[in-house]
């Protein structure tokens, strides 16, 4: 199951300020605290644990370079980190790359209850939207995974994305209320 991180921006920034000075503690703060979500958020797009693994080492490795130079973020150190992921998942695959099933599957939690009765509609429920995330356009699926389940702002969403705030917004809404008419065909038909 994918955990949704929210930032800390005056941590973030302080850690940031730190890891240019070259602090140890910072950088291995920066790693522990980035690298689950950041090798999750590849994981959805990336079929392979190991590949994904490596893509997101690959990142940290350009952090570690950047940050002494003047390529080091400067505002959010999350979006850079992601943005730099998904480059890196578009140099190896493409844009037009789709989620693949099994690691969206993964984004989507999975029940805590114990009751056998509840357990088993929440997986109805559960599989009814990872159905309909599969029929979102992958920058939908994106957008949702990148603001709800990565907690990235709009700001961070859309430089991210190359896109504007607006856009983000829109391509947001487009994404919520095409999810939310494919939930209710699903439950009509």
């Amino acid at each position: 199951m994918i955990v949704i991180v929210l930032p800390d921006l005056a941590a973030e920034n302080n850690l940031l300020v730190d890891a240019s000075r070259s602090d140890p503690d910072a950088l291995r703060i920066i790693y522990e605290q980035y690298f689950p979500p950041l090798y999750q958020f590849i994981r959805l797009r990336i079929n392979d644990r190991e590949q994904a693994r490596d893509i997101a080492a690959d990142v940290f490795v350009d952090f570690f370079t950047a940050v002494r130079s003047r390529r080091a973020p400067h505002t959010s150190l999350r979006a850079w980190l992601f943005r730099v992921a998904r480059n890196k998942i578009y140099d190896h695959y493409g844009k037009s790359r789709q989620f693949p099933t099994a690691t969206l599957d993964e984004w989507i939690p999975e029940s805590t209850d114990h009751d056998p009765e509840t357990e088993f509609i929440n997986a109805l429920r559960i599989e009814r939207v990872r159905r309909a995330m599969r029929l979102l356009a992958v920058e939908q699926q994106e957008v949702l995974i990148l603001r709800f389940g990565q907690g990235l702002n709009l700001q961070e969403t859309a430089d991210l994305m190359d896109k504007s705030v607006s856009a983000i917004k829109s391509l947001q809404f487009r994404a919520v209320e095409t999810l939310r008419t494919f939930l209710d065909a699903g439950e009509m038909g």
